[in-house]
């Protein structure tokens, strides 16, 4: 059967889709200490980096959520509040995230100059925000901002190997929502497609302006 109304036509749908229940944006900042990583071998000799080969001002860090299990919510208990005079329930949800971070460091001049990771290690961080999530809905964390920077970087050379110390900062920016599946019905047009661009034409060809009163 041929459709109708496909152009400027409204009809009553029926559409599965998700509700946000509630929504937060929340921040967060926090030191974090790594101690004794084994500075690794140099890639260009394969022999044991030592603490004179590094350049210890350029150490950095790169941050990512964990491949395994990066947010896991714990559980979420009710909590009774009175909001303009009315009471209401919202949960206390407990949420625990598991992050990759990675430290680099420059080789000194001398050494090429190249920059090398020393290590990579994974934690945790535990977080507990209220929101409107009863049973049933689901919980959506994703990072809007996600970055890490070097407070302060030591080198160890009476170890063996030598390592590294360092203490770096990290930044969080979360986007928090509460969902549950629904079906709705809405009243809206059908959706067409936009129009093509035209392909622009071949460029006729060009010369560059000549100079007659000069020459000839």
């Amino acid at each position: 059967m041929k459709a109708d109304n496909l152009n400027g036509g409204q009809e009553l749908l029926c559409i599965n889709t998700e509700k946000v229940y509630d929504w937060i944006l929340n921040e967060a900042a926090f030191d974090l200490s790594l101690a004794d990583l084994e500075l690794p071998v140099n890639p260009a000799t394969g022999l044991p980096l030592e603490c004179n080969d590094i350049n210890v001002d350029s150490i950095s860090c790169a941050i990512t959520p964990s491949p395994v299990d990066p947010i896991v919510i714990l559980d979420r208990v009710d909590q009774q509040f009175v909001v303009d005079g009315a009471e209401v329930t919202l949960q206390l949800v407990n949420i625990r995230k598991k992050f990759e971070v990675t430290i680099f460091a420059d080789l000194i001049d001398n050494l090429g100059g190249m920059t090398v990771e020393i290590d990579t290690v994974e934690f945790t961080r535990c977080e507990q925000v209220m929101l409107c999530a009863p049973e049933g809905t689901d919980i959506h964390v994703s990072f809007t901002d996600l970055e890490c920077f070097v407070c302060t970087a030591s080198c160890d050379t009476t170890s063996t190997p030598n390592t590294l110390d360092v203490t770096i900062n990290v930044r969080l920016c979360q986007s928090i929502q509460s969902t549950f599946e629904v079906t709705i019905e809405v009243v809206a047009d059908f959706c067409t497609p936009r129009d093509m661009f035209p392909v622009p034409p071949c460029p006729s060809p060009t010369r560059p302006p000549q100079c007659p009163v000069v020459f000839p």
